[in-house]
This record gives C-alpha cells, structure tokens and sequence, in this order.
C-alpha cells in the first residue's frame, strides 16, 4: 500500500507546500517533493531502497536517483519567466526542513519536462527554462508527452503489469487507452467532439457559479436532485467513442427555459442542473468502459485492470461508478489521488524517469509539440488541423 508524508514548511517567508508520497517502483520507493509557484510547477522524485519513515530524516544520504519533473499550466507565457525564476531560487536554496534536499539543486540528476500536447507558449516555456537548467547543471534532460504522463502516474502508487486499460478524462482529453509501454498505446476510442472536462467548466459558465467546473458542478451535485432533468446520453452505441456536445447544448438550453420562465436560477435549480448533468455523464461513462472492457477482454491477454485518470477523474461520483463497473466485470480499479488528477510535476517526473532507466528517449521527445496524439498509427478521430493530427 502507498505511505505518503505530508508537511507544510515557510521559507524565507514564503509558505509553500511539500507534499512526500513515498510509494513503491521496481522494488525502489520514490520520493516526491513538489513546490507551488504561480503557473509552473516543480517536482521531486527520487528513489532509494530502504528508505522508510525511520531513515527519512536520513534521506539526503542515501539518495540513488533524484529527478525533477517541470510542467507549466496553459496561462503561462513564453516571456513569463519570473515563475521559472522563483522555482529555480526555490530549488536552489538549502532549505531548513531536514526532510529536504541537502544539496539542493545540485543533487538533481535528471530533468524531467512537458514537452506535448498543449498551448504552445506553457509548453515553449516550460522546454526552454528546462534545457538551460539541465545544460547549466549538465545533466540528463527528457521531454514528456503529459498524456503519456497521466497513463503512467497510477503506476506511481500501484503495481501494475502492461497491458492496462486506462480511461484518461480530462479538460482537453477524453480517450479509451490500451497501455503496453512507455511508449506504446493503442487508442480504442474517445470523444468526437467535447472533451467532458471542458463541459464542466462550461456549464459552469453557463450557471454562473465560478471556475474551474469541475470542482464547482461537484459541490453544487452534492445538495441536487439528480434526476430532475433527464437530459440526453448521445452515441450510446456499441463502440468506445463518446459525445458530449450535445449533453452541453441541453444543459445550456434547459438553463435558458428556466430563466426565461422564472425571471432567473434559484439555488436548487442551479444544483438540480449541476446533480443531472453530473448523473448523466456517469452513466455516459459507465456505459462506454463496459464497451472498453468488452474489447480488452476480446483482444488482449494479461491482468485485469481499469485506470481512471485525469483532471475529471478527481470527480467522486464518476469514481464510485466507474469502481462499480470495474468490479461487476472483475478488474481491478487502479486511479489516483484526486490532487494527482489534474496536470502535476510528479507525473512528469516520474514517466522520465522511467524512460530514462529504459534508454528509451531522444532529443526529437524535445521538441514542443502542440497536438502528440499518443496512438501514431490510429485514424484521428477528431481530424487533422494546421498543427497535425489532434490528440
């Protein structure tokens, strides 16, 4: 089972969070140290045999490997290097916490970084603060693809064997998965339209209770009558594709009808809506990952085990349905902690470090890429744009 330590620590007047999940890779535990800046996040991970609550205080002393994830959020901009400053001043200092590095920032011995999909200026700024840190320190530096990323971080607190189902729901990302390497997977279906992440936030919008969605519609869920508003599950075929355009559409257009009747949205509207919709997109999903295991057990061979990751995987009732699903079929339900859902450091550090233990990686993983489908071979199913296939 995972073992996870966390504090909270001031220095020099500036509180961030250290968050130490330890967890088990390849007989090794890992080590994370993650700090918050105000678009760009760093991470630790290191791993070393024996360590264990006892010896933590210990750790700078038998560190064997320390990698430092970097990922920058879509709002950062390619001049915006101010955030890389203060995550490198972060870094750079001998902090006070005894749990910490004690070397800092000459321990690292691998950088680790987003360098695809995404909007380019994050990615273009995340890249470039990335090369000039790992060819000042001179070490190893590994570019990530942050899907690939969210694929793998169940693997940072389970043990689990290629080939997985994984299910990645997300605000830009909605596709079925089969994992079979670092850098192998078959895509078996996805979103023809709307990422459901996306929706939330939407709807969110539409109902004027804030952002980001996702969150804010489960809050609201909470106090709702679920099943108020029978709203519409499109494409519930026999295939893994899903749509979600039309499920917005109907939520906006019940929102105006209530408005234009009553004068406005009471409280309990507002939750009803948010409790329907979230209803509706469960069993959206429910329905679509019985296809999904239908096809793993026809195609594949190997352990049974269902991975739920992204943003909207924090989601608690999407969770509860999809871990029911997985039971009444008999596979194992693997996800992670819902702060490990949305896009982190961690992640990226950790999937870089297993390419980098498998020499699997080359300087063309360097290169920004906007739109890196993780399926190379599949027709895309949302077409090709200017930038290439989308993912």
């Amino acid at each position: 089972s995972s073992l996870r330590y966390n504090l909270i620590a001031k220095f020099s007047g500036v509180k961030s969070v250290f968050q130490y999940p330890l967890f088990r890779s390849k007989d090794n535990l890992v080590h994370s140290a993650k700090i918050f800046t105000e678009n760009v996040t760093g991470e630790i991970i290191s791993t070393e045999p024996n360590l264990n609550i006892k010896t933590i205080d210990k750790f700078d002393k038998n560190i064997k490997h320390i990698v430092l994830g970097i990922s920058a959020s879509g709002v950062t901009k390619r001049w915006d290097i101010q955030n890389y400053i203060k995550l490198a001043q972060e870094l750079k200092k001998k902090h006070k916490c005894k749990f910490y590095l004690a070397g800092g920032i000459k321990d690292i011995d691998l950088i680790s970084v987003t360098s695809g999909p995404g909007l380019i200026g994050g990615l273009l700024s995340g890249v470039m603060f990335a090369k000039g840190l790992a060819r000042g320190l001179k070490i190893p530096l590994i570019g990530v693809n942050h899907l690939a990323a969210h694929c793998f971080s169940v693997k940072i607190f389970h043990k689990i064997n290629f080939p997985y189902l994984t299910l990645l729901v997300s605000g830009g990302h909605c596709q079925f998965l089969i994992v079979k390497n670092v850098d192998s997977f078959v895509r078996i279906g996805g979103t023809i339209d709307d990422a459901p992440g996306e929706c939330f936030d939407k709807i969110a919008t539409f109902l004027g209770i804030g952002y980001p969605g996702g969150p804010l519609v489960e809050l609201k869920s909470k106090n709702g009558n679920e099943n108020r508003f029978p709203f519409p599950k499109p494409l519930m075929d026999n295939t893994c594709n899903m749509s979600f355009s039309g499920l917005k559409t109907a939520v906006k257009r019940e929102t105006e009808k209530l408005i234009a009747s009553q004068g406005g949205l009471y409280d309990g509207d507002v939750e009803d809506i948010c409790a329907s919709f979230q209803k509706t997109t469960s069993e959206i999903f429910k329905y679509k990952t019985m296809n999904a295991i239908k096809f793993f057990n026809n195609n594949f061979e190997g352990d049974k085990n269902l991975a739920i990751v992204g943003g909207v995987a924090a989601n608690k009732k999407i969770r509860r349905e999809l871990q029911q699903v997985a039971f009444q079929n008999d596979f194992k339900y693997l996800t992670v902690p819902a702060q490990y859902c949305t896009d982190n450091a961690a992640m990226i550090a950790y999937l870089g470090f297993e390419k980098f233990i498998l020499k699997n990686h080359n300087n063309l993983d360097l290169v920004v890429k906007p739109r890196w489908p993780l399926d190379q071979t599949s027709t895309p199913i949302l077409g090709f744009g200017k930038r290439g296939a989308k993912a």
